[in-house]
């Protein structure tokens, strides 16, 4: 017994001991999962909810594993080199590659960016409140955090806003949905052979997997300067944050699919799901929902932007970081500002009913720019005059270069389905 005794405190002297390293780790993979359910995420889950029920929940089994192994790597990568992906890049492939993938990051994110706005704009109205005054306040207040704030400061209130992504797991328990028949079509794929089936299918893939993520979380990685002692809690850091982004995804769709899909109510945004929840869910359920709208938007308005400074700061040799003051990082601090400027600007001046065509148009971008990302970080992480030991192993490689070949195609799909449904309109 006594032997018993001095092995569990042992261990729970270890577990005190490594406790302040793994939480002042935890950060750069939790915040990049959450920040994923945006306004174009939430968009996409309330209206796969409304219009096919549960019948897609089964998918983000494979998508969280999908996007934990891809943003490990970018993890590992950050890690061993201590630089962000922008300046692999650059050391790898040379200006031009670089300079053409910085167009499309800087061009991709500007329209995500406009998308979060226009999340903003919904999501002020299901809340009652005024989006020109709304969106200004909310610009000012993620430009000023960023600028003022330093990075633990950012990263902390970055955290607390990854708590209210709960107002969609309350909403979808006020929903009352059937759970024996929720937990079936986790395990029991169903698919349907129907256009707008599939485009959802794939849409599902295209805004859970975004370009953004890997430059986003690599930079953050590489500045708060965790080490390889340090590696094996940036992977559960990683995985802790791809396994949020699916669970807020998948209370987003039995919330909907409980309530607007039984009621064979048709929705065409976030912002339009949770107007239609109050009749049917209650009205708290339908401003929770709303809430979490805004929650997401304000973080991915905040960050997306920022991925982009770092990215582009790092692709020419800027200085940059958050902890740096504006005078010290000029270049860094100005191109954040001008896409905070341009994407909350365009969204107070663009008719609500042109919102929706925003986030599609947000959605065709990525899907441009993904597979090359994809492409060019699986040259990186094999590479072993960059990450010696630390490259892939073949059986990782081959499974991460299948997901990448089936994410192309499907990416591919998404933006000329994108493009035509655009051109229609």
């Amino acid at each position: 017994m006594a032997r018993i005794w001095e092995r569990v405190r042992g261990k729970f002297q270890r577990f005190a001991l490594t406790l302040p390293i793994m939480l002042a780790v935890l950060g750069p993979g939790i915040i990049t999962g959450n920040v994923d359910n945006d306004a174009g995420g939430i968009t996409t889950y309330s209206v796969i909810g409304a219009r096919f029920g549960y019948s897609m929940l089964w998918m983000l089994l494979l998508i969280t594993f999908t996007l934990a192994m891809i943003q490990e790597m970018c993890a590992r990568m950050g890690v061993v080199t201590g630089k962000g992906l922008a300046d692999l890049i650059r050391e790898r492939f040379g200006i031009r590659v670089t300079m053409v993938v910085m167009l499309l990051l800087v061009f991709t994110n500007l329209t995500n960016t406009m998308g979060e706005f226009a999340g903003v704009a919904g999501a002020s109205s299901i809340l009652g409140l005024n989006r020109f005054l709304v969106i200004p306040v909310v610009a000012f207040f993620v430009w000023l955090l960023v600028v003022k704030g330093s990075y633990r400061a950012v990263e902390k209130v970055l955290l607390v806003f990854c708590v209210l992504y709960l107002t969609y797991v309350i909403s979808a328990f006020m929903a009352h949905p059937n759970w024996g028949v929720v937990a079936k079509s986790v395990v029991v794929p169903t698919f349907q052979m129907n256009p707008e089936f599939i485009s959802l299918f794939i849409a599902t893939i295209g805004t859970t997997i975004a370009p953004w993520m890997q430059f986003y979380q690599q930079s953050s990685v590489a500045e708060k300067a965790i080490d390889l002692k340090q590696y094996r809690y940036e992977v559960l850091d990683t995985y802790i944050g791809s396994f949020l982004t699916n669970f807020v995804s998948f209370f987003i769709i039995v919330a909907c699919a409980s309530t607007l899909f039984v009621a064979g109510v048709r929705v065409n945004t976030a912002a339009e799901a949770a107007g239609a929840l109050a009749p049917l869910a209650g009205k708290y359920a339908s401003i929770l929902f709303a809430i979490g709208l805004i929650n997401a938007s304000i973080m991915a308005a905040g960050v997306l932007p920022l991925s982009t400074a770092y990215s582009v700061a790092e692709a020419f040799g800027w200085e940059s970081g958050v902890g740096k003051s504006f005078r010290e990082a000029p270049l860094f601090y100005s191109l954040y500002t001008a896409l905070i400027v341009l994407g909350a600007g365009t969204i107070m001046f663009v008719p609500e009913s042109k919102l929706i065509g925003i986030m599609l148009f947000s959605q065709a971008a990525n899907g441009v720019l993904l597979p090359l990302i994809l492409i060019l970080m699986l040259k990186l992480i094999n590479d072993k005059s960059l990450m010696g030991e630390y490259v892939n192993s073949r059986g990782k490689n081959i499974a991460v270069w299948a997901q990448a070949i089936v994410m192309i195609i499907l990416a591919t799909t998404l933006t000329v389905q994108t493009v035509l449904q655009m051109v229609r309109n």
